[in-house]
């Protein structure tokens, strides 16, 4: 026998690319292109002390971003 109750699922609905607004793809509650989601806790010796940041930016976005560091983002392939 087994007994069930109803839980409220959290899912995702639309994420907006900090960036530049594009809205990014979603189906049945997965995202489907590049994406990258940054959460960040500011530490005491911040300018921000203790403020959690949150964004996400499309791979184009993030593509701009990282072509302007100095020092290039470390790659790898897993195999």
């Amino acid at each position: 026998m087994r007994r069930y109750t109803m839980k409220e699922r959290r899912e995702t609905e639309t994420i907006f690319c900090n960036g530049c607004g594009k809205e990014i793809k979603i189906k049945d509650g997965v995202i489907r292109e590049g994406l990258i989601s940054v959460e960040k806790r500011w530490g005491y010796f911040s300018n921000k002390d203790n403020e959690v940041h949150r964004f996400d930016l499309c791979e184009e976005c993030y593509d701009r971003m990282v072509s302007q560091f100095v020092i290039p983002v470390e790659k790898e392939n897993e195999v």
